[in-house]
């Protein structure tokens, strides 16, 4: 008789836990899973059109209100549950829940089939400048249009994209530590030496400007929501909040991890790098644009790939400081880039391995469906802009703007799984004291402070997370996440044309329309995802109770290692094998 398929999958996966070195690994690892090209082009473009050092109020205020508490959620769940994101709803929110952690994972995926195709941008204008072909004088457009007009080219680039990514992450978490550690580490020096070269460049012109407007204050714009509007957006998006990346990465903790210090150390340096960024760009811009706020604010390709090579083009030095200063730039890009694929690969891949796959198998499977399904983000819908003669690739921006805003969803899940814990913890209270009815009191004492208390403030934090938690995931997450989605969707009713239009590629309809499929086949698919067994990465010594959440019960998860139940499955390929062996033999 054939060896049971869920004994083989556990054979396939490791018996031993994997995990980082250190603290140093995971911090590194989680910075380069945050710091991604938004920190370096998006970032600018936000100071430049919400007034400077106004737009960093609300940027930091965010950062304490909706990153760091999402993240310290992110690292408290992956280390109690030790999975990946399907694995983790399916413990902590129940087996009917397992679908969140899919949908975390294919949002991350969706967009990695395109954000390999932006890496692959930033690689081939490293090697183009790196061969003088984005000196002074040279025509931005004409190398941004004939790079798009050439497929294969933008091919080639994609797919050494993913080459590096599979490379990274082949050997687990050592070697994602290494390789994060590796980038990280070039990329910090490289955007110091970008830093000091732009200073250079804005103190020529005498003035100081770009670093003057970086940080001063204009109340007016303090007076728009849209300033808080896009703070929020750009804290959501760059610390990589809720996006599942951190709970991908605490599966590989040490059982004595500091989940409260690694999230505030992961978002504070991610912001740094933001600033250090934002700075580069924007003292370079101001030292030789007579519109430095139009240059800055033109939409994210026009100031990274056709702005930004004529701007570092006149740097002081001549031409090899010049050659160095864009050189240095896009290689900074592109390290920056690679790290948030690196980590939006590894989401996916441990999901497979949680669930008894082969992690080589899972990590090729992966990488081929990213370069697969990334080709038409690559090529398909080249449309030029009437207005400047820039071409863009429209395909790929219709993927960003339906998959870019599922991310929050995302953010919410993890915090209704955080909301449904501590209910059933308060009822579980009420049960064990014969209490009956509700009491708001008694809810916020044992319902609401439930998670904080049995998954963050552990004994192993330096940092004792206090109620303002509580009120930030119960009442202001909730909020955020209403006025954040409202916005956008104020924002299409008011600018597109048409956009209930189901053909509209920039319209409402579009984006219900995928979500709304993709939720329902995600539910659907739900009691298939849950019959198989899920096996949890646990460090040795690290074991800790998992019976008091939804899920933790079930028979199914395992550490991995161990012998899962025959599956309900099995047992019926064991009765089937039987009749079919009998009506042979008549």
């Amino acid at each position: 008789m054939a060896e049971p398929e869920a004994k083989r999958m556990d054979g396939d996966s490791s018996s031993n836990s994997d995990q980082f070195s250190g603290r140093l690994g995971l911090i590194f690892a989680t910075i380069g899973a945050a710091i991604g090209t938004g920190n370096i082009w998006r970032f600018p473009r936000m100071v430049g059109a919400n007034g400077g050092g106004s737009f960093l109020i609300p940027w930091l205020i965010f950062l304490f209100l909706w990153s760091v508490p999402l993240i310290i959620a992110e690292f408290a769940l992956g280390k109690r549950s030790r999975v990946g994101t399907v694995g983790t709803f399916r413990i902590f929110a129940g087996r009917r829940f397992a679908w969140m952690g899919l949908w975390t994972a294919w949002i991350n995926v969706a967009i990695g089939f395109y954000y390999a195709v932006v890496t692959g941008w930033c690689l081939n204008y490293f090697q183009i400048a790196i061969r003088g072909g984005l000196s002074e004088g040279v025509d931005t457009i004409e190398v941004w249009n004939s790079f798009l007009e050439s497929p294969m080219q933008v091919i080639f680039f994609q797919w050494i994209t993913v080459l590096i990514t599979l490379a990274a992450i082949w050997g687990g978490a050592k070697a994602i530590e290494k390789a994060n550690v590796t980038l990280m580490t070039s990329l910090f020096v490289l955007l110091f030496t970008a830093l000091f070269l732009s200073f250079v460049m804005d103190v020529k012109d005498g003035s100081l400007d770009g670093f003057i407007y970086m940080f001063s204050i204009q109340p007016e714009y303090l007076v728009q929501p849209e300033t808080w509007i896009n703070g929020l957006s750009q804290s959501a998006w760059s610390c990589s909040a809720g996006m599942g990346m951190a709970i991908t990465y605490s599966v590989y903790m040490r059982k004595d991890e500091d989940t409260t210090l690694n999230a505030a150390t992961m978002c504070l340096a991610n912001n740094s790098i933001s600033i250090i960024a934002g700075l580069t760009v924007m003292m370079a811009v101001f030292s030789v644009s007579a519109d430095p706020l139009g240059a800055v604010s033109g939409g994210s390709s026009a100031i990274t790939f056709l702005v930004l090579p004529e701007v570092f083009a006149q740097a002081p030095g001549g031409p090899v400081v010049q050659l160095i200063m864009v050189a240095v730039f896009f290689l900074a890009l592109s390290f920056a880039a690679l790290t948030s694929m690196i980590s939006t690969v590894e989401l996916c891949v441990r999901n497979f391995v949680d669930h008894g796959f082969d992690r080589s198998k899972s990590v090729a499977l992966t990488g081929l469906a990213i370069f697969l399904f990334g080709l038409p983000s690559a090529a398909l819908w080249i449309k030029m802009d009437p207005t400047t003669g820039v071409l863009f690739p429209q395909f790929l921006e219709v993927q960003d703007h339906i998959w870019g805003y599922g991310l929050m969803f995302s953010g919410l899940f993890m915090a209704y799984t955080i909301w449904n814990y501590g209910w059933s913890r308060y009822r579980a209270w009420q049960d064990e004291n014969g209490i009956e009815g509700f009491d708001f009191m008694d809810y916020i004492d044992h319902g609401v402070s439930s998670f904080r208390d049995d998954f963050i403030n552990t004994g192993d934090n330096d940092w004792w997370i206090g109620r303002w938690w509580d009120i930030v995931m119960y009442l202001g997450f909730p909020i955020m996440f209403t006025v954040l989605m409202l916005s956008y969707f104020t924002d299409l009713l008011a600018n597109v044309d048409d956009p209930w239009n189901p053909a509209n590629p920039h319209g409402i309809s579009i984006i219900l329309l995928f979500w709304g499929v993709t939720a329902s086949l995600f539910i659907g698919f739900n009691k298939l995802l849950i019959s198989r067994p899920v096996f949890r990465n646990v460090p040795e010594g690290a074991d800790v109770p998992i019976d008091m959440l939804p899920g933790g019960e079930d028979p199914y998860v395992l550490i991995a290692g161990e012998d899962p139940p025959e599956t309900p499955r099995e047992k019926g390929q064991s009765r089937g094998g039987k009749k079919a062996i009998d009506a042979e033999i008549a």
